[in-house]
């Protein structure tokens, strides 16, 4: 069952602390109803048996939940605040205060998440380690292509009839002494 005239479900919560949604005719879980908030989805609770609006009690006990669950959103020193304006010459003013407080926040939220995208993508400390990954891979690449003469060679070879395969082992088995050859001479230096 949802207010026909704004769209708002309608959540029954019984004795037994079940929740009802009747749009969906199914039992829910506070979860369920702060999945519903998140999603824009408007809801009242009403006690089933006495028809009273119990919404700001059922939405206090999905924020206790969350603060449970390690999701400390609210400051300590906020609740503190926010207790302290009980029963205070001000505590007409407060609910207003905060609605707008939020509201204002929530427009802003699409642009403040903008403003965050783009400063990752400016964050030089994101562009060195983007540097830093593409020098690993180059230096990886050239790793590679500096085996890959020994390897091509031999590969061709299978391939090559026997006979031309042999000018190019001896120009490597020359290569190869002469590094030898330089090696012998700097460890006689040292």
């Amino acid at each position: 069952m949802t207010d026909s005239q704004n769209g708002v479900v309608v959540i029954k919560k019984y004795a037994n602390r079940r929740l009802y949604n009747t749009a969906k005719s199914s039992y829910v879980t506070l979860d369920d109803l702060a999945v519903m908030v998140r999603e824009g989805q408007d809801f009242v609770v009403k006690d089933a048996k006495s028809g009273e609006d119990i919404t700001r009690s059922v939405l206090a006990q999905i924020i206790f939940e969350e603060e449970s669950k390690g999701q400390n959103l609210l400051p300590v020193n906020f609740l503190r605040q926010l207790i302290g304006l009980y029963g205070d010459s001000l505590e007409g003013l407060v609910p207003g205060y905060l609605e707008a407080s939020m509201e204002s926040f929530a427009k802003n939220q699409a642009q403040m998440r903008e403003q965050l995208n783009s400063m990752v993508g400016q964050n030089p400390v994101m562009a060195n380690m983007e540097s830093l990954a593409r020098g690993n891979m180059e230096w990886m690449e050239n790793a590679a292509k500096m085996f890959s003469p020994f390897a091509a060679p031999a590969a061709a070879h299978k391939s090559e009839p026997e006979s031309g395969g042999n000018e190019e082992l001896d120009a490597l088995k020359q290569q190869l002494a002469a590094m030898q050859e330089q090696i012998s001479k700097l460890a006689d230096k040292g």
